[in-house]
């Protein structure tokens, strides 16, 4: 992809955001309340979206912009040594539901960011919260895939480009930063 076409698709993918915006608002909503009543985020991807989980996570226990007290959150990909056992014992496909299963406790929130909305993981982590009666936020892309339907809130990047929808997926994790030092700095 030529850079022209590469910055085109980024740029034509964030400017779409707006068309999403009540959703948007609810996920804002969302990790707010979860963070104010004490409980966690429980955080989880695959390839670049575990790095957004992980930097996410990070960004909520270590800091953001602010200083502000840590807060709560896991990214379920980075430790290697569970997700390969997981992987290994009860097959990939449960690496991140049976983290879910069990370190998530009610008032938690679980947060998947997938650019297809098509990994089995992603997929049994949606299943797996909403049979724990776990609230969930689905960061999606290209239509949100078999995922789309599966979270309390959703937030389906506009456009079909993977890469756009990731960088997308991190200009909206760090506007939730914002507002989460704003309210806990």
């Amino acid at each position: 992809m030529k850079f022209a076409a590469a910055l085109q698709a980024s740029t034509a993918t964030l400017q779409a955001l707006p068309t999403i915006r009540p959703a948007i608002d609810a996920a804002a909503a969302l990790i707010l309340e979860t963070l104010r009543s004490g409980h966690k985020l429980l955080i989880c991807g695959n390839g670049g979206s575990a790095a957004e989980a992980a930097h996410f996570a990070t960004e909520l226990t270590g800091r953001y912009a602010r200083n502000r007290r840590s807060l709560p959150a896991l990214a379920l990909s980075s430790d290697g040594s569970l997700v390969t056992c997981i992987g290994n014992d009860y097959g990939f496909e449960q690496a991140f539901a049976r983290q879910i299963a069990g370190l998530a406790q009610t008032g938690d929130l679980v947060v998947v960011l997938t650019s297809s909305g098509n990994s089995a993981n992603i997929l049994a982590a949606l299943r797996e919260s909403k049979a724990r009666d776990l609230k969930s936020l689905a960061f999606l892309g290209r239509g949100g895939g078999p995922a789309r339907g599966l979270a309390t809130v959703e937030l389906i990047m506009p456009g079909q480009s993977g890469p756009a929808t990731q960088e997308a997926h991190l200009f909206l994790i760090h506007y939730f930063c914002e507002l989460i030092d704003a309210e806990f700095a």
